[in-house]
């Protein structure tokens, strides 16, 4: 799932935080699970089990859609979504005169922050292609059952290339703090083993619950 840059230090306690994209644009993931649409932080009820929630889940049904010239944005909403309805149930996003109501309000200004956010995690990704700091990894994992998986299509930092780096260019990373971010992004690798077995409890009451049924 998409993230922003200023949400790695709190991601970083929770997720295994990647990159991912081509060779000259990337930007940072946290990995939820290692089957394809799987999503390994939530609970059985469907709620999010983890202390942070990334901000791409937060915004929506909410989305801001990019003008081809990059000069408009118009704000879209899931309206397929169970949660939206024509009656009148819930937070209104007009008012009678059709002006946006303070929730709408909210909303907006929380996904012009967020545009914010992307626009300076996008250069930040920028300066780690710039500096050739990363490269693709492949991740092989085994469940409890002994069975095998490998998670591919992602980058990570390289400690030796970053230790590597001229101390001119070391010493513009860390008065961004992008430095603290990229030493964030390499901690939170330690969150694999945490997400493994997550997605292991998953696939046992999974089996179980088949088990039960049959």
């Amino acid at each position: 799932m998409p993230l922003t840059a200023i949400e790695i230090p709190l991601a970083a306690q929770e997720y295994g935080i990647v990159f991912a994209g081509s060779d000259e644009v990337v930007a940072p993931f946290v990995v939820l699970g290692i089957e394809g649409n799987e999503n390994a932080y939530l609970a059985e009820d469907g709620s999010w089990n983890a202390k942070y929630v990334p901000a791409f889940v937060r915004r929506y049904p909410f989305v801001f859609a990019e003008s081809k010239d990059r000069t408009t944005f118009t704000l879209c909403v899931d309206e397929s979504w169970e949660g939206c309805n024509r009656e009148g149930r819930g937070e209104r996003l007009f008012d009678d005169e059709g002006e946006k109501t303070p929730y709408l309000g909210k909303e907006m200004d929380f996904l012009q922050d967020y545009q914010k956010r992307f626009q300076r995690t996008q250069a930040y990704c920028k300066k780690l292609v710039e500096l050739n700091l990363l490269e693709s990894m492949k991740a092989d994992v085994t469940y409890g059952g002994g069975e095998k998986r490998s998670l591919t299509g992602f980058k990570v930092v390289i400690r030796d290339k970053l230790k590597d780096l001229p101390a001119e260019k070391l010493s513009d990373l860390a008065k961004t703090d992008e430095l603290e971010l990229t030493y964030l992004h390499l901690h939170s690798m330690n969150n694999f083993t945490k997400m493994l077995e997550r997605a292991n409890e998953r696939r046992t009451r999974e089996v179980q619950s088949q088990a039960g049924d049959e």
